[in-house]
């Protein structure tokens, strides 16, 4: 049976040391490809003896692949990774109207969640005029400061809301990016109002997005995303023809989609 100090551990959120290990090293690989055990035990600080034990581990379980220059990761993360997508019941849907806002407007376009916080891009399209960006699918960006991220937030629950403002840190990206909950919360206001949200190189100097909810009825499932640089997403065109194109993908999602 449990004792107190157990169940005050719970409630802190306990953790397990060698899971958090074994996931340090699959993010390590990511960053860096082939690495060999030398190197990962120097870069996460814990003893060759112990990396060797977890990358041997993962490898059992065929998360890693061992080859003469080091380990990499697997073909099963692709494996997972459907399966992921897959839990998105619209995916298809989401891909082929990302696709062609990005075919429409030249530009990038994007789909994105809300997962712990964060807004996740699901889907990412380019094109012919797009200018890269960093954000890619899989990753995650800050809710406050991403056109994605507040226009999510415009339309979670209230209290999930006030949940991820409370827990934001303000990281000031440029001279436009909302540093404080009280001008967040302005902004997620003017966002309800016009239906449609806008980063002003907020995140990226010279970018600029708009994005639209995308909603089965009161929820939320995510938005829909063009980016751009600011000498061709002028303010008139970013509160006319842009905005219309990612409301209009949005209802197209909406009205395509079969909730469960």
């Amino acid at each position: 049976m449990p004792n107190a100090t157990d169940a005050g551990d719970e409630r802190k959120g306990r953790t397990i040391r060698s899971v958090e290990i074994a996931f340090n090293i699959i993010e390590l690989l990511q960053e860096r490809g082939r690495i060999g055990v030398t190197d990962v035990a120097n870069d996460l600080g814990h003893s060759k003896s112990t990396i060797h034990s977890h990358l041997r581990t993962l490898e059992e379980r065929k998360i890693l692949v061992r080859e003469d220059d080091g380990y990499r990761l697997s073909l099963r993360f692709l494996d997972m990774a459907t399966h992921v997508r897959d839990q998105v019941g619209n995916y298809d849907v989401i891909r082929d109207e990302v696709d062609s806002l990005a075919e429409e407007t030249g530009e990038i376009a994007q789909f994105g969640i809300e997962e712990h916080g964060q807004v996740s891009y699901l889907y990412k399209a380019t094109g012919e005029r797009a200018v890269e960006t960093r954000s890619r699918v899989g990753t995650q960006a800050p809710m406050y400061s991403t056109s994605l991220g507040k226009t999510i937030l415009a339309y979670l629950p209230a209290q999930r809301t006030e949940e991820i403002v409370q827990a934001t840190e303000f990281e000031v990206h440029t001279e436009k990016t909302i540093a404080s909950a009280e001008e967040l919360y302005d902004r997620l206001d003017q966002l309800r109002e016009r239906g449609y949200g806008i980063d002003d190189e907020e995140n990226i100097r010279g970018l600029r997005c708009v994005s639209a909810p995308v909603k089965n009825g009161e929820t939320v499932l995510g938005a829909v995303s063009i980016t751009g640089p600011s000498s061709r997403f002028t303010e008139e065109r970013l509160h006319d023809e842009l905005s219309e194109h990612v409301q209009r993908a949005a209802n197209v999602i909406e009205l395509n989609t079969k909730f469960s």
